[in-house]
């Protein structure tokens, strides 16, 4: 019986993300002084900020040990995605894209904790004086990955499993 290609052919995406993220972030560490806005459009800065926390600085000042939780819920959730694209079948494209952006946005940020003990933030997005909290190449690939990974459940699964179920 021949064995079934997965997603894991995605992987090359994974490794783009990590990539990219660690490139733009090392460039943000070296180049912008910590804090300081550098508005590029009306509604987009570049401000170097460090988040010892989770999504919205959640548990940044929790003393320290918050790293290394963080660190494990992102190991667990690489292992976990990686298991979840070897069980994909590559036909999934839309699925298999979205889980590589998350898991690529994972490792980014996860690599910045366990080296750094925060994550590198640079993108600052606001209106006014309302301000979006900052963010990373990381950040944004996580983000799109979850509204592919709701696409594709609201839109896609369904007819795949009709498709299987057919066959």
């Amino acid at each position: 019986m021949a064995q079934q290609r997965s997603a894991l052919i995605w992987l090359w995406l994974v490794v783009v993300v990590v990539v990219l993220d660690l490139a733009t972030k090392y460039l943000a560490d070296t180049m912008l002084p910590y804090g300081i806005a550098h508005p590029q459009l009306p509604v987009f800065d570049l401000t170097l900020l460090y988040n010892k926390g989770a999504a919205f600085s959640f548990l940044s000042e929790a003393g320290g040990w918050q790293r290394w939780f963080f660190a494990i819920i992102a190991i667990v959730i690489s292992g976990v995605l990686l298991v979840w694209m070897a069980r994909t079948p590559v036909q999934q494209r839309w699925l298999g894209c979205s889980l590589a952006l998350v898991l690529g946005g994972a490792l980014g940020n996860l690599y910045d904790r366990v080296v750094h003990g925060y994550v590198i933030d640079y993108i600052s997005l606001h209106y006014d004086q309302y301000y979006f909290p900052a963010f990373n190449l990381a950040d944004t690939a996580i983000s799109i990955g979850a509204v592919m990974l709701i696409i594709d459940m609201l839109f896609f699964s369904e007819t795949e499993q009709n498709s299987d179920t057919s066959a």
